[in-house]
């Protein structure tokens, strides 16, 4: 078999040769191109020592106690980037591994001068082959001799991942391959060899230790692969939900009313399933899915007039627990966290003037909208309607379209803060944040009233008014109704049941 590798790889692993050492191509870069498919990273696994290595690349970084130097590259190299950047190569030296007394490291390493035991320490047989490489022919290519003492090439052909050895002892070295396993399969679109999986189960306890910013990343892969929605299933199949996701398990076999003709378990799974389709990011993924975890904990009765009052507030909370505890960053736990609380919206042609969307657009923020939208979408495939965009959506999208430049927030009067304070002699305090408060409410019945000279003319009137005046106009500005939750708020809960 022939591929081009990186020309900076190969020159590590020939400068390594011409030193006297054996160098191999492992892990994934291996699997990757016997199927067809581009690289990620470019691992060199070699018989010579960390010391040596070192003297062969001086300008090497090694900070570890694993035998793995990073060898730097310029980038353009290794990607073909054009860049000025340096890549990193990384090449570790043959080992064997003693014990891993938290489930996730080895607690001591032994340098060896046999691949295959360097191969026999690794997680999944796919994983588990070692390339060599030939001479570079005139097109780039070089010839590649294979390495495979565990089945990698037969599992690979029978689209199957499969534990090195004895599953249990690959699971108990390392508890983070329990997740890897199922990731592997939802990246590759391969099934769990039986024993692997049934391993899977009796370990699956072993999650408990691991880091939780590493069972995050490994979740982030699954939930971003094309077979999303059967890595949640797995996961929760072989008892490792439990550890990640423990909320949006209590959705499982409950019931909802005449609305929905799933489970809440399964309607969630079915929302991920429609943002997986369409391509869409992670953020909407992950609000797809625990859009509705709040149901099971606001249930009222049974059958086809259930309730779940406030799910939306609740789910949200959950979902920031949630967040928080697989340490997703502060942003995306925001955002998140955001399209849950406000996925539940009402809108209906005729019912909703324009001065309404744009109090939806403030309440939401124009930032998000695109995202809840897509998020109502996947709600609604989830219930199991044939249509993930009605006329009703349709038409909203197009309102919002419509206002979707007009002043919402504060930042977008035509008069700020500053030139309030300058305009009316007046010290910071609460009194401007009134009359800022009082011309938004104004300016969003109205974007016309949105000029600087009306601005600073109201605002002359407004600050005739006395201290407790402006409070309490600003206070009912604030809690004025959205359309969306007042005019036809009574319509909307007996619709949804909700509250």
């Amino acid at each position: 078999m022939r591929f081009k590798v990186p020309e900076g790889v190969y020159d590590i692993i020939k400068s390594l040769e011409k030193a006297g050492f054996q160098a191999f191509l492992v892990g994934g870069s291996v699997r990757n191109i016997l199927l067809s498919r581009p690289p990620k990273d470019w691992d060199v696994a070699t018989d010579a020592e960390p010391k040596e290595i070192l003297g062969l690349f001086p300008d090497s970084v090694y900070e570890n106690a694993f035998g793995t130097v990073g060898v730097k590259v310029p980038a353009s190299l290794v990607s073909g980037s054009s860049s000025d950047e340096t890549a990193i190569v990384e090449v570790t030296t043959f080992r064997r591994e003693g014990k891993y007394s938290d489930l996730r490291h080895p607690d001591e390493v032994v340098f060896t001068k046999e691949i295959r035991e360097d191969l026999a320490r690794r997680d999944f047989t796919v994983n588990a082959m070692a390339a060599g490489l030939g001479e570079r022919e005139e097109n780039g290519e070089t010839e590649i001799s294979l390495v495979d003492p565990f089945g990698g090439q037969v599992d690979l052909k029978a689209r199957t991942i499969r534990a090195v050895g004895e599953p249990n002892q690959r699971f108990q070295e390392d508890a983070l391959r329990l997740m890897r396993a199922v990731r592997f399969a939802c990246e590759l679109d391969f099934s769990i060899e039986p024993r692997t999986a049934s391993a899977i189960k009796d370990n699956a306890d072993l999650l408990a230790a691991i880091a939780k910013e590493r069972i995050r990343d490994e979740l982030v892969k699954v939930i971003s692969s094309p077979r999303a929605v059967w890595g949640i299933e797995r996961l929760e199949e072989f008892g490792l939900l439990e550890n990640i996701l423990p909320e949006l398990r209590d959705g499982i076999g409950v019931g909802q009313n005449k609305h929905h003709i799933y489970t809440v378990w399964e309607h969630n799974l079915k929302a991920l399933q429609y943002a997986v389709g369409k391509d869409y990011s992670l953020k909407v993924r992950l609000a797809s899915l625990l859009h509705d975890v709040g149901k099971p904990k606001t249930k009222g009765g049974e059958g086809p007039d259930s309730t779940f009052y406030g799910h939306e507030v609740v789910g949200a909370r959950m979902a920031r627990k949630m967040m928080e505890r697989l340490h997703f960053s502060r942003e995306l736990t925001e955002e998140v966290t955001h399209l849950v609380r406000y996925h539940l919206f009402y809108y209906n042609v005729g019912e909703v003037s324009e001065a309404g969307v744009r109090r939806f657009i403030q309440r939401v923020g124009v930032e998000n909208i695109d995202d809840l939208l897509k998020v109502r979408e996947a709600d609604r495939i989830g219930s199991g309607v044939p249509k993930a965009v009605p006329y009703k959506l349709r038409h909203l999208q197009f309102m919002i379209e419509k206002v979707r430049t007009d002043p919402v927030s504060p930042k977008m009067l035509k008069i700020n803060g500053s030139q309030l304070m300058e305009s009316l002699h007046l010290e910071p305090g609460p009194r401007v944040g009134y009359i800022l408060g009082v011309l938004l409410e104004e300016v969003l019945d109205d974007p016309q009233k949105n000029d600087e000279g009306r601005l600073r003319q109201r605002a002359l009137e407004l600050n005739e008014l006395s201290d407790e005046e402006l409070r309490k106009m600003a206070s009912l500005a604030k809690e004025k109704k959205n359309e969306f939750e007042s005019g036809v708020e009574e319509e909307m809960k007996k619709k949804f049941y909700v509250k």
